[in-house]
């Protein structure tokens, strides 16, 4: 971005109204939103070109956090923005068409199919001709890589949105990266609460809850998120959140030792202080541009009988080093705090929080051992079935920000 020119939100909106004004004309379109400010951005940008011909919905998926439908809605239609909103309520539909999925790029597939089809059957009976989509350029950057398929990326990736679907898409923002979105949104007026708004993926919790979605994972992951964000809020990440996955480690991994080895080696204990896991469970990286389906290990070290606290520079480094020595992996894990009886427990919890400037690339937020020692207690007094609280130390690349 430091070779593009000075990006200037007013000469945008201008342009984009024009334009979207010219292609709509006075036709009716669609668009759905999250509360996220991509969404709420091309949402006010629309309305403010198009008028009542806007309708916005949003998907009450099951996926979105505890009581998020309703309070986005109210944000939405509210004074200043006063925007016509609907809440289609779609939970078992996605729950049922999900059921037993474990494939990261299979859930978003399916998830994707879900979507559109349900925003086809809206767009046909409210007499929609073109759906608007919040789509930006990381979005495209990285589906088209091959990185992972973002849900609302269509045509970019060979997908004919009105043969499949029946809808002509409009993306006014997909030129724009986040930080260029979010002056967008203050120049339209959007409130803080939305304007800088942590990002949310479209597919929701569903790429949070890794492997198999099923109720009391997803239940769980709700309880974990809302602590997570509530205690992270003040340190101001770019985007932070929670993840959960099955309590399942492989069984005589075959880089337990060296991984063990390594890490007593780095951090100057002894290895009998070192326990590492290996998750059944893998997740989405990126090496080089593209898509790595790795491992993911949880690293716990002890000094005396406590957690070793080490500082997240040194566990970023720890990270780096196992990575290199071990590339089938994609994450690290360090562990917070774990359940007594944890081995009997269903799920394991970790905590992510990065800084980035274009989503592209990322690095782990320096986050306090209070506040990470707060999250894991919380989480694990409220969430009887997590066995475990860990912090994720592995920066963009080699992971992608999401799970999967």
């Amino acid at each position: 971005m430091t070779n593009q020119p000075e990006f200037k939100a007013e000469e945008f909106v201008e342009k984009q109204i024009h334009e979207i004004q010219e292609i709509l004309g006075k036709e009716r379109a669609l668009i759905a939103v999250s509360g996220g400010v991509d969404s709420s951005t091309c949402a006010v940008l629309v309305h403010k070109a198009i008028g009542e011909n806007l309708l916005c919905v949003m998907l009450d998926d099951a996926f979105m956090r505890e009581g998020e439908p309703q309070r986005v809605a109210q944000l939405l239609s509210q004074l200043p923005l006063s925007l016509p909103i609907k809440i289609l309520n779609v939970q078992e539909r996605f729950l049922t068409e999900m059921k037993e999925l474990r494939d990261a790029e299979e859930k978003r597939k399916v998830f994707r199919e879900n979507f559109y089809r349900v925003l086809s059957e809206t767009a046909q009976r409210e007499r929609c001709s073109f759906l608007v989509q919040g789509t930006i350029l990381a979005d495209i950057v990285e589906t088209a890589g091959g990185v992972k398929t973002q849900h609302n990326v269509l045509s970019q990736i060979g997908i004919n949105p009105k043969r499949k679907f029946g809808l002509n898409i409009v993306e006014p923002l997909k030129t724009l990266f986040k930080e260029q979105v979010r002056q967008v949104a203050r120049f339209l007026g959007i409130p803080e609460e939305l304007a800088e708004r942590q990002p949310f993926p479209g597919p929701g919790l569903s790429v949070r809850v890794v492997g198999e979605i099923k109720r009391d994972k997803l239940s769980a992951l709700k309880k974990a998120t809302a602590i997570a964000e509530e205690r992270l809020a003040k340190h101001k990440p770019d985007q932070y959140f929670a993840v959960i996955m099955d309590n399942k480690a492989v069984k005589a991994h075959p880089r337990l030792e060296a991984i063990q080895a390594t890490t007593a080696a780095t951090l100057k204990v002894s290895e009998n202080k070192v326990e590492v896991n290996v998750f059944e469970d893998k997740a989405t990286g990126t090496i080089k541009g593209e898509r790595h389906y790795g491992e993911v290990a949880v690293i716990k070290a002890q000094k005396g009988r406590n957690v070793h606290q080490v500082s997240i520079p040194d566990l970023i480094a720890l990270q780096n080093i196992i990575i290199k020595e071990n590339p089938s992996f994609t994450r690290i894990f360090y562990l917070i705090k774990e359940a007594a009886g944890a081995e009997k427990k269903p799920y394991a919890v970790a905590v992510r929080a990065i800084q980035t400037q274009d989503f592209l690339t990322a690095k782990v937020a320096e986050v306090p051992w209070k506040t990470l020692n707060e999250i894991a207690e919380k989480t694990l007094s409220a969430c009887p079935d997590v066995s475990c609280v860990s912090y994720d130390v592995t920066p963009k690349p080699p992971a992608t920000i999401e799970m999967e």
